[in-house]
């Protein structure tokens, strides 16, 4: 696992003022915190950190430089603007190489399913998944493979193979993704059955035959 560099400026100002003059030089405001350290108010050029979420995955590994001190860390939570999508704090967890953390990984699906290539649908249930690694191990993304699925198949947490180093904390049996059988219109039913019975379908005109006896039955009645 890749670790990227982040250069990090210490604040002293705080509070929504102070946030937002940080944000519009384009610098997101965070905390660095972990490992018995007092939380350290920061911030980090936005660029940079989206550049490294971008490539390293969002569990990247950072080595914030912060003045002449060095620390490992992971974005712990990352808020964003909900409609701009920019960055608008982040919190830094302290790691260090060899212990172990739990983490989201985001799952990828891979594989064509032949029940999809037959009409059904693939449904998915998870789109991330619980992991436990060592700091410098955690995968950026865990595939499912589909390709193995027909119509009515269901793939589960046990069927995902974890990259070394790395365990899934989710029920074993949790459905991950599953191919389902298409849903039929009822309207279109309806016609079929109507079709196969020789009786006029709603809205079709009746055939010539039809109407002329309709017709000659309405003037005996007259």
């Amino acid at each position: 696992m890749s670790e990227y560099q982040l250069a990090a400026e210490s604040r002293t100002d705080t509070g929504k003022g102070a946030a937002r003059r940080i944000r519009s030089a384009g610098r997101v405001p965070a905390v660095l915190y972990g490992h018995g350290i007092k939380p350290e108010h920061l911030s980090v050029d936005a660029r940079e950190f989206g550049q490294a979420l971008r490539t390293g995955g969002a569990n990247a590994l950072l080595q914030l430089t912060l003045g002449r001190q060095r620390h490992l860390a992971l974005a712990r939570e990352v808020q964003r603007h909900p409609v701009r999508g920019s960055f608008v704090h982040i919190d830094f967890l302290v790691v260090r190489r060899g212990e172990k953390v739990t983490v989201q990984v985001p799952l990828h699906l891979v594989g064509e399913a032949p029940g999809v290539v037959e009409g059904g649908i693939l449904d998915q249930d998870l789109h991330q998944l619980n992991v436990e690694a060592e700091v410098t191990a955690v995968p950026e993304a865990i595939e499912g493979d589909v390709s193995g699925l027909g119509i009515g198949d269901v793939l589960r947490v046990a069927d995902l193979k974890a990259p070394e180093g790395a365990t899934i904390l989710d029920d074993p049996e949790a459905p991950v993704v599953s191919v389902v059988a298409p849903t039929v219109e009822p309207v279109e039913e309806e016609a079929e059955e109507a079709e196969a019975e020789g009786e006029p379908v709603e809205g079709e005109a009746p055939a010539e035959g039809e109407a002329a006896a309709e017709g000659s039955e309405g003037g005996e009645e007259a």
